[in-house]
């Protein structure tokens, strides 16, 4: 049976699309040509720095900021030129902003009422059976926990059934063990209703816990896009190699790059690299290895599994963690290198001056451009 023109209409994915999207504050590029397409239902997450440009992003999207080139719109509706209270979007941010002197149910109740709904009783119960809060309608946001007020805030949003759901840091306001419960509640709630989320943070493991899909931002462009796993396992820049969790890595010359093994000479050492995460095949470049796929073992001992190795390592410095224990190894050439060994019991635990070889995969490790930064995207500790 052929649809009407209303019926395909309803009917066709809700997508979000950003396209040529750039804006300028005077000379200052926030967001630089940014094409982008967010498909309806995902849970997506902006990635990056502060300054990286992220917010700015979202901030577009939800009409806050008018773009100075390009265009937003959802499905086939450009929202460019509408104003905030006319898209299908909403947003939540870091500060609740909840009505002090309205009870939990007037609350979420609030967007309702004012498109004019008579009977919200229905709806403001269901959604607060949703955030988990239906013994608290009758109280007030000061009667309640910051990742309480945090779902309050989460339940008016959705209340009005929005296209997209934009969240500004949402969790940074919470202590370290709600934020991660908090995590997982977002994740719930985002699977049981399938609405678009687009979420903004500069926590690494924020985005990794909750995202589908991430995009790494920097300096107003994407730097890469994808599910967790392969940005965290086969980064393409040292950006994102350092940005999203930690990585070693070491100054190496391609010897050999004819077959599924691409194979490096570093210092002296040879090793191989999966075809499929090397992404330079000449010439100068930095061998990337993640320090939880290094195993480290006794000088010329037998323990070493096939794969890569380096030898020659002293360790340096030891750090017990609870389920881990880091070391850094100094190698012959002088760099150190970081191992990070479950404390699982089965294998020997080492101390300063020890003598060890590594040893990894060639599916564990990565190769970059040499033209990069090696530094780019590490996060360094605030001097105050």
């Amino acid at each position: 049976m052929a649809q009407s023109d209303g019926e395909q209409r309803s009917g066709a994915p809700r997508d979000l699309h950003l396209t040529e999207v750039s804006k300028r504050f005077g000379d200052f590029v926030a967001v630089d040509d940014l094409t982008l397409t967010v498909p309806e239902g995902a849970f997506f997450a902006l990635l990056g720095p502060s300054g990286c440009g992220k917010t700015t992003t979202l901030r577009m999207v939800a009409g806050l900021e008018d773009p100075t080139a390009g265009t937003v719109s959802i499905g086939a509706e450009d929202i460019t030129g509408l104003k905030p209270y006319k898209r299908p979007v909403n947003t939540v941010f870091q500060s609740y902003a909840l009505f002090p002197h309205l009870t939990i149910f007037e609350n979420i109740a609030f967007g309702l009422r004012r498109r004019g709904v008579k009977d919200v009783k229905r709806q403001t119960d269901d959604m607060l059976r949703l955030v988990q809060l239906e013994q608290y309608g009758g109280r007030k946001p000061a009667q309640l926990s910051g990742g309480q007020q945090q779902r309050v805030a989460l339940g008016r949003a959705l209340i009005n059934e929005p296209g997209v759901l934009l969240l500004d840091e949402p969790l940074g306001a919470l202590d370290l063990k709600l934020r991660r419960q908090m995590q997982l509640e977002l994740k719930r709630i985002q699977t049981e209703i399938g609405i678009t989320f687009v979420h903004v943070t500069h926590d690494q493991e924020e985005a990794m816990t909750m995202a589908d899909t991430i995009a790494v931002m920097n300096s107003g462009v994407i730097e890469q896009m994808g599910a967790p796993t392969e940005l965290y396992e086969n980064p393409r820049t040292t950006f994102v190699a350092n940005f999203l969790g930690q990585s070693n890595l070491v100054s190496t010359d391609v010897v050999d790059s004819s077959g599924s093994t691409v194979i490096v000479d570093c210092h002296g050492q040879k090793v191989g690299v999966d075809e499929s995460r090397s992404h330079t095949d000449q010439g100068k470049g930095w061998l990337g290895i993640r320090p939880e796929k290094i195993f480290a073992s006794q000088r010329d001992s037998e323990d070493l599994e096939d794969g890569n190795q380096l030898t020659g390592g002293v360790v340096s410095d030891v750090s017990f963690v609870g389920v881990s224990t880091q070391y850094l190894v100094r190698m012959p050439w002088g760099q150190e290198l970081m191992v990070f060994e479950q404390n699982t019991g089965q294998r020997q635990s080492f101390k300063s001056g020890d003598e060890v070889d590594l040893a990894w995969s060639p599916q564990h490790s990565f190769l970059l451009d040499a033209d990069q930064d090696a530094a780019a995207g590490a996060v360094r500790e605030d001097v105050g």
